[in-house]
Order: structure tokens, then C-alpha cells, then sequence
């Protein structure tokens, strides 16, 4: 059995709250107006929902999800749970949106890694992680760190996805929910970088050059900085740019000639990923998650910087921008 402690006690977070929250109420939902056809089958209500999103019909967007969703969509299940989050289309509540997450983390634990829903259930759990990093005000939803380190841990390892790995590896550094432990941070930094999290180069980069917790290792270090400017985004891209700079005015001539080199071999046999689709459709004001949908009639949506959880962003006093603490985002 993949699933360890940290996953069942999800469950039991899960029966608790199932006893005390009402149910959400069932949204009739008219598949012969809306598909043409007499029935609709969960990706086809997906699909009608994302189009009537897209189009600012959010009130049908919302039928046509919760239909998907009450037939075991967990494409769908993310999408409503980011709009409750976001409050989105409809009225906010963490708690319907940790629910949603909640769901499809129970139901598709242990899926394939490789299967068309993964990216949408390893987000769930990226997402579930960060509500118990910070709790969720008068529910049963508290506080819970090592909770969420466990979380993150199984995203991390079982469905290696690189926002898991990032934030595991953060919780190493700060020693959050258990032991610190550079070396594992690094190691898991090392991972989401490989993969293209602009966020895991940067750190990375700078752990190497500074020594910091591993063996220094200035070139190695300051490629990941160069790599992570490259691959920048405008919303990190200056704090970035000024982690870059002073490592490159303290490398040596040899040292940036070596990183150089190394950089930009990664990045010739790395190429930026292109968002692509058969339909393509949007997450509203978020992306969809940082992995290819390998599904025949549904959506292929990748950006390469992986989805920032929409859990850390709600959260009263959460900082996701780089500090002078940790000289890098909290995403």
C-alpha cells in the first residue's frame, strides 16, 4: 500500500469534517440543453464548463463542474476547489475549496503518476498541504506543519511533482513540521530544477555558491542562477536577477566561464516548454497544473513554472515573495 500515515490521517480530517459540514447542495444541472445529448459523460461536462467559464458565463460553469465533479471529475473537483479558494465565480470558502482537494486526494491517491488526472491530483495535494500549513479560521481545519510536510512529501515522491518538491524542500531548510536537513533540501531542490521550477533553480544556485548547508560549489551554483534568470518570470524575475548579480560579482573569470558553459548546454537541451492543446481552454486567473493532460478529447495545457498553490496565497499574513530571509519565493 503507497499510501502512509500522513495520507490516512487526510481521511480522518476528511470523516470529521463530513460530520459536521453540510453537504454542499446538489446543482440540478440539464445535460439535454446544455450537450444536445440525453447524457453527458464527466469530461463532457468538464469541457462544457471550462468553455462556459471562458465565455464569463460563470453561473453555468459552475452547474456544468459540480456535475462533473459529482461523477468523480477530479479535473473538475480542482477547478471548483480553485474557485472556492479564489472566490472565483462563486462566494469564497476555503473550506468547500479544501473539501474539493480533500476529494480528490482520497479518491486518487494512488492513480498513476503518469495518468491524465495526476497533475490536477498532485496539485490537490500541493494544495491540501499548504491549508495545513496554515490552518483554516473556525473549522477543524488547524494548523498542522508536520501534516503538511507529509503531504508534500507524497506529492513529492509518488507523483514527483516540482511544486511538492520545492516546498518539501523549503520546509527542510526552515526545519517547519520536523528535522532541518540541508542536504535533503537539496537534494529535493535539485529534483524540481532539473524539471524546470525556475523557483528550485534559483535556491539551489544559491545554496551551491554559498555553501551553504553542502559542499560549495561556486560554477555549479552560479548556473543554476543564470539557468533561473533565463527562465524567469516577470513576477520573479528582478528578486532573481539580484540573487544572480552578486554571486557574479563575487565568481571568479573562471568560475563564470564554467558556469556559463554549463548553463547554457542545460538550456539548449532543455527547451522552454510551449503551452499547447486540442482545445485550448484556461483555468481562469490561474494556469492549469505544470504536466501535459494526455486525454484524447480534453484539454493539454503546460506552462513550465509550475502553479503557485492557491492555499498559501489566502492565507492572512502568508509572504510568497522573496525575503530577506530566504532570498527566494515562497511559493
Amino acid at each position: 500500500m503507497r499510501i502512509f500515515d500522513g495520507i490516512i490521517r487526510i481521511r480522518i480530517v476528511a470523516f470529521v469534517l463530513l460530520a459536521c459540514v453540510p453537504a454542499a447542495p446538489v446543482i440540478a444541472f440539464d445535460v439535454t440543453k446544455s450537450t444536445g445529448e440525453e447524457s453527458a459523460s464527466p469530461m463532457e461536462a468538464f469541457r462544457l464548463g471550462f468553455q462556459a467559464y471562458r465565455a464569463g458565463d460563470k453561473e453555468t460553469a459552475v452547474d456544468a463542474l459540480q456535475f462533473a465533479a459529482s461523477q468523480g471529475s477530479a479535473m473538475a473537483q480542482w477547478k471548483l476547489g480553485r474557485m472556492y479558494a479564489a472566490g472565483d465565480g462563486v462566494e469564497v470558502s476555503p473550506l468547500r475549496a479544501f473539501e474539493y482537494f480533500r476529494d480528490i486526494a482520497n479518491a486518487h491517491a494512488e492513480d498513476s503518476p503518469n495518468s491524465p488526472e495526476a497533475p490536477f491530483v498532485a496539485n490537490a495535494f500541493v494544495e491540501l498541504g499548504g491549508f495545513f500549513m496554515t490552518g483554516i479560521n473556525d473549522t477543524h481545519v488547524r494548523q498542522d506543519p508536520y501534516q503538511a510536510r507529509q503531504i508534500y512529501a507524497y506529492a513529492a515522491s509518488y507523483f514527483g511533482d516540482p511544486n511538492a518538491q520545492y516546498l518539501l524542500a523549503k520546509m527542510y531548510l526552515e526545519g517547519e513540521g520536523g528535522e532541518k536537513n540541508a542536504r535533503q533540501a537539496a537534494r529535493w531542490l535539485k529534483l524540481a530544477a532539473e524539471k524546470g521550477h525556475v523557483l528550485s533553480q534559483a535556491e539551489l544556485g544559491r545554496m551551491l555558491f554559498h555553501g551553504e548547508g553542502l559542499s560549495q560549489r561556486r560554477n555549479r551554483g552560479l548556473k543554476w542562477l543564470i539557468i533561473a534568470l533565463d527562465r524567469s518570470s516577470p513576477a520573479n524575475a528582478e528578486a532573481i536577477r539580484l540573487i544572480h548579480e552578486s554571486a557574479f560579482a563575487l565568481a571568479s573569470e573562471k568560475e563564470r566561464r564554467s558556469a556559463e558553459r554549463l548553463a547554457e548546454k542545460w538550456l539548449k537541451k532543455n527547451p522552454p516548454l510551449e503551452v499547447s492543446a486540442t482545445a485550448s481552454v484556461s483555468a481562469g486567473s490561474e494556469a492549469m497544473p505544470s504536466h501535459s493532460v494526455a486525454e484524447s478529447s480534453a484539454v493539454v495545457v503546460a506552462p513550465l513554472e509550475p502553479l503557485l498553490p492557491i492555499s498559501t496565497t489566502i492565507a492572512a499574513g502568508a509572504d510568497t515573495s522573496l525575503s530577506q530571509s530566504d532570498t527566494e519565493p515562497g511559493k
